[in-house]
């Protein structure tokens, strides 16, 4: 994965926030062809400028870089989207 930090498209960064502010379950995919079940907690820019989603994924707590997410599908009935493409 890269180490230079590569800002996310508003449009697709929407679709974070509105996870976030519903405690949207999700199955998040990643660059590296791993993925995860957790909940969307919240949004945050660290010090160097790198986005991060916070999840909460088996009672723990852990932070995603945005430009590592492949895509990402609401598990929550009744969300608001369902499977978003970062990268095809």
């Amino acid at each position: 994965m890269s180490s230079t930090y590569r800002p996310l498209a508003c449009d697709l960064h929407d679709y974070l926030e509105i996870a976030c502010l519903y405690g949207y379950r999700l199955r998040i995919e990643l660059d590296d062809g791993s993925w995860l079940s957790a909940r969307a907690l919240d949004t945050r820019t660290l010090p160097n400028k790198e986005e991060m989603l916070l999840v909460e994924a088996a009672g723990a707590q852990r932070q995603l870089r945005l430009d590592h997410l492949r895509a990402i599908t609401a598990l929550t009935p009744g969300a608001r989207f369902g499977r978003v493409a970062f990268k095809s």
